[in-house]
């Protein structure tokens, strides 16, 4: 029999006991110091960490998912926006960004050229009161692939998707993008409604209202 050195003075033990001890009581010692050979160590308590608390110092802060392990390491909005150029109402004036190179779109995630831009005005004429609408594909495509757009949510057949304000309004369509990222609409229809029913261009109005966000205190 291979020997436990672990149970050696627990043996000791019970040769003393057995020893000096009536019959019942060396019964009673020698149960008091078996060791089952299969006894475990209890594991720890499991210690929850406390909560992580974070200091939103910027209200761009509140894209950002505090319980990431990344969290540290994200560039804030702040500081990726900085110097980029402005429209009127305050917000990032993208197309800007681009023509002056600040920004380069990356093509394709795995940084092969795709085909180039299309560069293809289409005029939408059912508008009511208001001038025609001159979408640019080119100022699109710069950006997305025409994959992005069609079929969904834009047909790619003339006449074939009803567009209406209140549906962009809501994040359809245009919206998807606008009022969102892109430049505001409710405050730039100018931008899109800018050919006139004869061909000519349609020109904004001499004073425009500058939104609050963009004045400074």
């Amino acid at each position: 029999m291979i020997a436990r050195p672990l149970l050696l003075p627990f043996f000791v033990a019970s040769l003393v006991a057995a020893v000096c001890l009536p019959a019942a009581d060396t019964q009673a010692a020698l149960k008091a110091v078996e060791v089952p050979a299969d006894a475990a160590a209890p594991e720890p308590a499991r210690v929850e960490p406390p909560p992580r608390v974070v200091e939103r110092n910027n209200p761009s802060d509140e894209f950002y998912d505090p319980s990431s392990p990344a969290f540290d390491r994200l560039q804030r909005a702040g500081e990726a926006l900085d110097g980029l150029p402005r429209d009127r109402d305050g917000k990032i004036d993208w197309m800007t960004a681009l023509r002056q190179g600040l920004i380069k779109p990356r093509q394709r995630l795995d940084g092969k050229d795709r085909e180039p831009p299309l560069d293809l005005d289409v005029i939408l004429r059912n508008t009511k009161q208001m001038p025609n609408v001159r979408f640019p594909h080119k100022a699109h495509t710069e950006w997305l692939d025409c994959t992005n757009c069609h079929p969904d949510p834009f047909e790619p057949k003339a006449g074939s998707t009803r567009i209406k304000m209140e549906d962009i309004f809501r994040g359809k369509f245009c919206g998807k993008c606008h009022d969102r990222v892109a430049f505001i609409t409710h405050r730039n229809c100018y931008r899109c409604h800018s050919v006139n029913p004869d061909g000519t261009p349609a020109l904004p109005p001499p004073v425009l209202p500058v939104h609050p966000a963009s004045q400074t205190h």
